[in-house]
């Protein structure tokens, strides 16, 4: 079950933890940390050539299934904030968009940009040479589903603005808390990230300050221990924004 965090008693330290590595200051998109080049480059090399260990072929590789859990909560923004274009920041192979029917109550859609009722959705994925381009422009809305806690923390500050920086309206940010399933070629877990909600929340309350008038929702994924000892995966969502562009507005 979906549950609200709540900011107001939150207690969040305005510093990253120890052991992040390097000064995250120091990098930006003009010159990123040697880790995220280095984790670009494997995922390029596994989106080319799949992950032959795990008899995964490179068609079956990241081909953005995460998405389709977000589709209503993204939809139900849409619809509130009127929005027409959309960036989807980290997508994988951007098979999410291929024609795929969607059954709803009021009736079927063929796709999810019908099903959002968007103009235009652009793709965006530094590890996928299809989309590696970055896009020109902004967007009414911008997601991120998965993909944040693929980045080292020290790329962190630069690449949730950089993802601030693209949206008109609103970005969508969900965070898996917990390590992934699939391991990188040098044996790290693909989740190079792994920290609680709190810690993601401080980062973006930080970055939105930089953006007036922009507001930001959040969905992170945690597991947590059922009766059964069992791990079930629960989404705690979250919003947040910064000043109005004007005093009063």
């Amino acid at each position: 079950m979906d549950r609200l965090i709540d900011k107001a008693s939150s207690h969040r330290k305005a510093n990253g933890r120890k052991g992040e590595r390097g000064s995250m200051a120091e990098y930006s998109r003009s010159n990123p940390s040697p880790r995220y080049r280095e984790l670009i480059g494997m995922y390029c090399d596994m989106h080319e050539h799949g992950i032959p260990e795990r008899n995964l072929p490179a068609s079956e590789t990241f081909v953005g299934r995460s998405l389709k859990s977000h589709a209503r909560i993204i939809k139900s923004i849409i619809d509130i904030m009127g929005s027409q274009t959309i960036l989807d920041y980290g997508a994988g192979k951007g098979t999410q968009y291929r024609p795929e029917k969607i059954a709803t109550q009021d009736g079927d859609f063929p796709d999810i940009k019908s099903f959002w009722g968007v103009d235009a959705i652009t793709c965006y994925d530094p590890g996928n040479a299809e989309f590696d381009t970055l896009p020109d422009g902004r967007f009414d809305g911008v997601i991120s589903t998965d993909m944040l806690e693929h980045c080292p923390s020290e790329d962190l500050p630069w690449v949730i603005d950089e993802i601030f920086s693209f949206a008109d309206e609103f970005p969508y940010l969900n965070v898996a808390c917990y390590p992934a399933l699939k391991v990188l070629p040098d044996g790290e877990n693909a989740h190079v990230t792994i920290e609680p909600p709190d810690w993601w929340q401080n980062r973006f309350d930080a970055a939105v300050t930089a953006h007036p008038g922009l507001r930001y929702f959040t969905c992170f994924d945690v597991l947590e221990k059922g009766p059964d000892g069992k791990d079930n995966l629960t989404r705690l969502m979250g919003k947040g924004k910064s000043k109005p562009k004007h005093p009063g507005g």
